[in-house]
């Protein structure tokens, strides 16, 4: 299913305000990628390290393209949970799902480290 990776190495402040607890952080991450298909939007939700826009906008297009595939394929996920916590990172996981209008699915566990500094920050995606 094309989930959206990127080795990483955190460094630096971000710019901007980042979300305001991890859950937010992967929850919009994931509408932007698999509800909106929005690169640009994707890209201003993940720290500095993993900001890569044209690696973004080729995995959503990735999304895209599996999900063409299929008559009206829908996206949805589970409440990201979080597995560990510190005071300035996370590591977050959630279910997501793809349903076709046949009723076909395929499902894709996730898992997200995400970064605290101005907020929290996308950092990683496996």
């Amino acid at each position: 299913m094309g989930a959206v990776s990127a080795v990483l190495v955190i460094r630096g402040a971000e710019q901007g305000e980042g979300a305001g607890d991890p859950v937010v952080a992967v929850d919009e991450f994931l509408t932007a990628v698999y509800g909106e298909r929005d690169a640009d939007r994707a890209s201003s939700l993940v720290c500095s390290a993993a900001r890569d826009t044209d690696a973004i906008a080729a995995k959503i297009q990735e999304v895209a393209d599996f999900a063409g595939r299929y008559d009206t394929a829908r996206f949805r996920w589970t409440t990201p949970r979080v597995d560990e916590q510190t005071a300035d990172r996370a590591v977050l996981s959630t279910r997501l799902t793809m349903t076709t209008g046949d009723e076909r699915s395929v499902e894709q566990q996730l898992t997200f480290v995400v970064v605290r500094e101005t907020g929290w920050w996308v950092c990683d995606v496996a």
